[in-house]
Order: structure tokens, then C-alpha cells, then sequence
């Protein structure tokens, strides 16, 4: 490793310098990682979740004519009372996640600048290829992308904003849906595909990454890793991917809004 603006001074008399290779920073490289790892499997475990509970979408309509989809939204608003008060605990929530994600791409660019400064002018090389290579490669693209749809995402389903703005109704998680993945906005069902793609990408190194960091990795850990790291997010973007493909193909039961 190269010390820059070494004691050359001393080194030439045989002496050791203490001036260090870089400045200490004010959080260490580990704490940083410990941030990524645990705001990651906050993440990863909440697109687990919001994509079970969207696959209600493709559950028949009661006899009232309400929507099990639609349930499952009252429910999240609800949950909580009377302890807290309405949509409390969804706001709380909202809150940790906002917090996990400005944490997460803090994190993220920190370890990025940290890491190019000590190589240098050095690039890492022969990497061996794959999966995880890839993966490897595209965290801070995918990352990015991710972040941008996360944006898209929220204008169009939470706030009604965007693709289907004249159609939104607040709570009405049925309708927006609906609304967004209707027959002809192929585009917005490519903005979800590409979005989840990167998803894949990004969540299987980001929870080999988090869990290796945690030192969860024994003898038995990559065993466990396939599981984690591939099938698991394999299931959330095909989950994800399924839901506004088939609405587009008027596969949802009772399409008629």
C-alpha cells in the first residue's frame, strides 16, 4: 500500500514513520457497513411484505362488491388503535423506513468515496464473473435506480400524481391499480419491470453483503444464503413483476372498475 506524504525523512534513516496512511474518519468504515447492512434487511423485509400484500389484487371481490385489496389498505391505516391514533402506526413506520433510506444512501456514497480514494488510481479487476459479479458491479446503478422509481412509485400510488391522476381516489388501492396498469400504459408496466429487475440485482449482493457483514456466516451460512440471497428475491420481483402484467392483460378478477 502506497503511504502518502510519508516521513521521507525518516524512512531514510531506517526509522518507521507514525504519520497514518489517511485521516480518520469521523464514522468508521465498520460502523458505516453495520448501517448498510441493517437499513438493507429493514428494506429488503418491507418489499417482502408489500408484495404479499398486493397479491390481494388478485383475490375475487366479497359479495359487498369490497375488495380484499382494499381491506388490507383500511387495515394498515387502522392497525394500531386505539393505542395509536389513525394511521399513527402507518405514519411511525413511514418514518423508520424514511430514516433506514437516507441512512442507507448516506451510507452507501460514503462507502463509495472511501473506497475509490484508496485505490487510487487502481480499479479492481478480474473479478470471476456471474451472478454476483454483475451484481457486484451495478450496486450504486441499481441503487440509483431504485431510489428514482422509489420516488415514481410513491407520485403514482400514494399521491396520484401521475399516470393515472384523473382516476386516483385516496384509499382506493383496487382502483389505482387498476387505473395505472390499464390496457395501453405498457409504459408504466416497463417502468415497474426494469425497476424490479434492478431490485434483483440489487438485493441478492445487498443481503449476502448484509448478512456477511452481520457475521452470520458460518459453516452452514451459504447453504442459508441461497435461500436469502436468491430464491427469496427472486419471489419478491416475480411477485411484483406478475401484479401489473396481469392487470394489463385484464388477467385480475372482476377487471371491470
Amino acid at each position: 500500500m502506497t503511504v502518502q506524504n510519508a516521513d521521507r525523512d525518516a524512512i531514510r534513516h531506517g526509522k518507521i514513520t507514525e504519520a497514518p496512511l489517511r485521516e480518520r474518519p469521523s464514522v468508521p468504515t465498520w460502523a458505516v457497513k453495520m448501517i448498510m447492512a441493517v437499513t438493507g434487511l429493514i428494506f429488503g423485509l418491507y418489499v417482502l411484505g408489500h408484495m404479499v400484500g398486493n397479491l390481494k389484487i388478485f383475490m375475487p371481490l366479497h359479495s359487498n362488491g369490497v375488495a380484499p385489496i382494499d381491506e388490507y389498505g383500511h387495515f394498515l391505516r387502522t392497525m394500531g388503535e386505539p393505542i395509536f391514533p389513525y394511521a399513527g402506526l402507518l405514519w411511525i413506520i413511514r418514518i423508520v423506513l424514511l430514516v433506514a433510506l437516507v441512512l442507507h444512501v448516506w451510507g452507501a456514497f460514503t462507502l463509495r468515496g472511501r473506497s475509490s480514494k484508496s485505490r487510487g488510481k487502481f480499479r479492481r479487476t478480474n473479478l470471476m464473473g456471474g451472478w454476483q459479479s454483475t451484481a457486484t458491479r451495478s450496486m450504486l446503478i441499481t441503487g440509483v435506480i431504485l431510489l428514482l422509481f422509489l420516488i415514481f412509485h410513491l407520485l403514482d400510488l400514494t399521491f396520484g400524481q401521475v399516470v393515472a391522476s384523473d382516476e386516483f381516489v385516496h384509499g382506493a388501492v383496487r382502483n389505482n391499480m387498476l387505473a395505472t396498469f390499464a390496457p395501453g400504459r405498457w409504459w408504466v408496466v416497463a417502468v415497474y419491470v426494469i425497476a424490479n429487475l434492478a431490485l434483483l440485482l440489487h438485493l441478492t449482493h445487498g443481503i449476502y453483503l448484509a448478512v456477511s457483514d452481520l457475521g452470520w456466516l458460518g459453516k452452514r451460512g451459504h447453504a442459508i444464503m441461497v435461500i436469502l440471497g436468491y430464491i427469496l428475491p427472486a419471489i419478491v420481483v416475480i411477485g411484483n413483476i406478475a401484479m401489473p402484467v396481469a392487470i394489463s392483460l385484464g388477467w385480475v378478477p372482476g377487471l371491470t372498475r
